[in-house]
């Protein structure tokens, strides 16, 4: 056997290596096909049933070969299965895209591949050289502010966090004993998704949901539909400024990830003016490793990176965390993984004597 057959039959190295750079490379295909489609409605328009691309595009008034071509990828990426030539059907990771299912995440698909969130991973090599947030150059402004000018997107912003807390929320209010607190605040809660799930597995707390206006925009709706409405009040207020009294539970749930270490800092100072001297903070975010772990889903550390380009704030060690509590006046008491599939930790501290 010469030396060119033998090498023609030799078995290729690095397959496995190749998908991985090629996947990334071709990655930001993906987002932008989803963006599209969600965009288009096309899970909501297929449902429960099934729906050919010629009649898709006739509904869609979009060219019908282009229609077909993007359903044919959408199935590449199994969201879609192609039941018969031309004709599609939602699969169970699909269906998550369409409104109003349990579980659903359209919205976190609609923000997350918004041309607003994805112009700052534009300019990421812009962010790593300068430590600047990309979205500010962009826009000309922060993120929170971009959105208090464009409601819509606002409103679109809090049901993602509202879809994306779902996961802690099913499973927090079983693993941490809120039933010893008499009033739980959370500060910069949104629509009160997490403190609803609290207030109804533990029926002796009251609750505050402590947010700016536009954070609060949904609040009622929600915390109504839960049936909790008539145990919380709303305040309306900017946590760089106070923090209300009257709590001994302080919840900041994916809130401190969004700033940096000064403006942390701040936050949780104008918590330990208030708190009482038995009182608790309990924070809820990812908590990375000292090195890179294969039991940290990828998701944080690219969580971390739209942190940089987009807000402006870093996902942290638990080193970094008890350096912010120490700043504050806090004691990091422990620190608590939630199960698997959540990435949340319970990072669990009380006012320094």
């Amino acid at each position: 056997m010469s030396g060119s057959e033998h090498d023609t039959q030799r078995t290729p190295v690095g397959w496995q290596e190749r998908t991985i750079v090629m996947q990334l490379a071709f990655g930001q295909m993906g987002t932008q096909l989803l963006g599209v489609a969600v965009r288009l409605g096309i899970f909501d328009r297929v449902g429960d049933g099934e729906l050919t691309a010629a009649g898709l595009a006739h509904d869609l008034g979009t060219h019908p070969q282009a229609t077909h071509r993007l359903l044919r990828a959408l199935a590449g990426l199994r969201l879609l299965t192609e039941t018969a030539p031309g004709t599609f059907a939602t699969t169970a990771a699909g269906d998550l895209l369409r409104s109003g299912v349990p579980g659903s995440l359209l919205s976190v698909a609609r923000v997350f591949t918004d041309p607003s969130m994805t112009r700052g991973w534009e300019l990421l090599e812009q962010s790593v050289r300068t430590g600047e947030t990309g979205f500010d150059a962009a826009f000309g402004t922060d993120f929170f502010g971009y959105l208090k000018e464009h409601p819509e997107l606002s409103a679109e912003f809090n049901a993602a966090m509202s879809q994306a807390t779902q996961v802690a929320a099913e499973v927090l209010p079983g693993h941490y004993d809120f039933g010893r607190f008499g009033t739980v605040v959370d500060v910069g809660g949104g629509d009160g998704t997490l403190l609803s799930a609290i207030l109804r597995a533990h029926p002796g707390p009251r609750g505050v949901v402590y947010d700016t206006a536009e954070g609060l925009a949904q609040a009622p709706e929600r915390l109504a539909g839960e049936g909790v409405a008539d145990r919380v009040t709303l305040t309306v207020g900017d946590f760089f400024a106070s923090a209300p009294a009257g709590g001994d539970l302080y919840l900041l749930k994916s809130v401190i990830h969004d700033w940096n270490d000064e403006q942390c800092v701040t936050i949780l100072r104008h918590i330990r003016d208030v708190i009482p001297a038995d009182g608790t903070l309990l924070i809820v975010e990812p908590v990375m490793p000292a090195t890179v772990s294969g039991e940290t889903t990828e998701l944080t550390y690219l969580s971390d990176l739209n942190m940089l380009v987009n807000v402006g704030g870093r996902e942290r060690t638990a080193d970094d965390f008890a350096a912010l509590c120490s700043k504050a006046g806090f004691t990091l008491d422990a620190i608590t993984p939630l199960p698997q599939p959540n990435v949340f930790h319970l990072i669990e501290a009380t006012p320094a004597s």
